[in-house]
Order: C-alpha cells, then sequence, then structure tokens
C-alpha cells in the first residue's frame, strides 16, 4: 500500500490551566491513500479527545521520505529535517545531492540530532543534514487497516 502523510489542522475551545477557554490551532499527521481519508481518519482520531465544537481548518500533502519515532515516553516533540544525499554522476564525476525530509520525534533538538544519527546508521550511502526543526506537529495517526 502506498500510503502518504498529510498535515491536518484542527481549530477549537481548548480549556487552559487556569481554567480559561482560548482558540487554539492544533497540527497533526495522518498516514492515509487521499485527501478525504485524511479528513475522515482525523475526524475519528481527535473527536474523542475535543470537547465542543471544532473546525478542520486545514489539509494539505507532507512530502516525508521516513518517519522516526522514539521509544523514549518523554519524546513528545516533533522535528522535521531535511537531508541531502550525495552521489557522483560516473560521467562527469560531478557531486549530485538528493534531497529528502523526515521526521523525528525527541525531546529537544539534541535528542533529535541523536535520534537521526541512529536511524541512519546503516544507510549505505553518503548524507549531510541540511537542517532541523522543531515543528508543531501534536501527534501522528498512522493508518490501522480495520479488520472485518
Amino acid at each position: 500500500m502506498n500510503n502518504k502523510w498529510f498535515e491536518c489542522k484542527v481549530r477549537y475551545d481548548k480549556t487552559m490551566e487556569t481554567g480559561l477557554l482560548k482558540k487554539v490551532t492544533e497540527s497533526y499527521l495522518v498516514e492515509a491513500l487521499s485527501f478525504t481519508e485524511a479528513e475522515k481518519r482525523f475526524i475519528e482520531e481527535i473527536t474523542p479527545y475535543i470537547s465542543g465544537e471544532y473546525e478542520v481548518t486545514d489539509i494539505k500533502r507532507s512530502r516525508l521520505a521516513e518517519l522516526f519515532e522514539s521509544s523514549d515516553a518523554s519524546a513528545d516533540r516533533w522535528f522535521k529535517a531535511k537531508l541531502a544525499f550525495i552521489t557522483l554522476d560516473e560521467k562527469s564525476g560531478a557531486e549530485k545531492r538528493t534531497s529528502q525530509s523526515v521526521m523525528i520525534q525527541a525531546t529537544d533538538f539534541r535528542d533529535s540530532l541523536k535520534n537521526l544519527d541512529n536511524a541512519m546508521k546503516g544507510t549505505m550511502g553518503d548524507w549531510v543534514i541540511v537542517s532541523i526543526a522543531e515543528t508543531m506537529i501534536m501527534d501522528v495517526f498512522h493508518y490501522v487497516k480495520k479488520e472485518n
């Protein structure tokens, strides 16, 4: 199955620690085949956690090559890294760089770098980190095949 990642945003009234209601917009990653399925699955996933009215404000395709999750329970942030894979053109001898984006779950920036290095340890080709930045992604919803 060739699932894609979609970044979905929801806007709703969140009860803050002070007890006041505040309008917030949160982003989530949803694994799905299409925009329609992403919206349907996203609504199914978030409905139990949101009381009151909410609005799905945006859904866009997120071009990710890989998603590296952490087994650390305190890893509650998501970082997006841009990697450049380096190859040599045999005819001209020129260096060619191919960029890909990956998501890394980590506790902080240093942890994201460590997790990325560990995840890429077995990679055969040469690669470099172009950038790493923290995202506003709250959670990731993987595709789960439903049993008949």
